[in-house]
């Protein structure tokens, strides 16, 4: 990969990297309690003795806010998938139900749906993946010029275990699985690329993290304020059937 070509795509890091901060930084400052514990397992913080309101809080809103940044992040590599391919050369976005990018490479046109990681859904969104591959397989056949065709789930991060033939690439018969380090050099013809985005997505990480971390302690203190005002007794004993009512009672 040229040199400016990496400029640009380390200019599309820090730009996109800020939006994802300044969404995590919303999120935290919208969190209301209600919508938070509806979401969460009363019965298993019981069983794990979360009796403290500040530590029964602080573990909800711990799951709530990881889960929620894994999304949002999710989105933020597939967007730079994209953007990889179309400015190394070969690649575009797809217009294709369920395709992220197609890419000529080698005389192969590759049809990409992107995924951040690994375990990114049940069986029935991988059917539907499968299901969109071969729906785009049909209507290209259709054109004699297009060459062949390789259908591909492209994964951001991770590597396959030690059975794996090939550890960046496992045959899964509708498609072909690629992962990591295997993704990034097939999209932009650089084996080294997967390693030298580290960089940038540290742009203004220091600065970030502390707008982040001044909100987020904000947050839980108000939070844990409400949770006690809300479901603790006279005594500030947590009134967990109060709050299993709360969660699970049909109106």
């Amino acid at each position: 990969m040229d040199n400016q070509t990496r400029v640009i795509i380390e200019q599309f890091v820090n730009e996109n990297i800020d939006t994802f901060h300044r969404k995590r930084l919303a999120a935290i400052k919208e969190l209301k309690l209600t919508k938070v514990l509806a979401r969460k397992n009363p019965y298993l913080f019981r069983a794990k003795n979360l009796n403290r309101a500040a530590d029964l809080v602080t573990a909800i809103l711990d799951a709530g806010l990881s889960s929620s940044e894994e999304g949002s992040f999710g989105g933020f590599l597939e967007a730079l998938a994209v953007f990889v391919a179309e400015k190394t050369g070969g690649g575009v976005k797809s217009g294709i139900p369920g395709l992220d990018i197609e890419l000529m490479r080698g005389g192969i046109r590759y049809l990409i749906t992107v995924k951040s990681g690994q375990n990114w859904g049940n069986a029935d969104s991988r059917k539907k993946m499968t299901d969109n591959f071969r729906t785009a397989l049909r209507v290209l056949r259709q054109n004699p010029q297009m060459g062949q065709l390789q259908p591909i789930e492209g994964i951001c991060y991770g590597k396959f275990g030690v059975k794996s033939p090939d550890r960046g690439q496992q045959d899964k018969g509708d498609y072909i699985r690629i992962i990591g380090q295997r993704f990034w050099e097939l999209i932009s013809g650089d084996a080294e690329l997967y390693v030298d985005l580290i960089q940038p997505l540290g742009h203004e990480a220091e600065a970030h993290a502390a707008k982040f971390e001044a909100e987020k302690d904000a947050t839980y203190t108000r939070l844990t304020d409400e949770f006690i005002h809300s479901f603790c007794d006279a005594d500030y004993h947590i009134d967990w059937r109060k709050l299993v009512e709360t969660v699970s009672r049909t109106n």
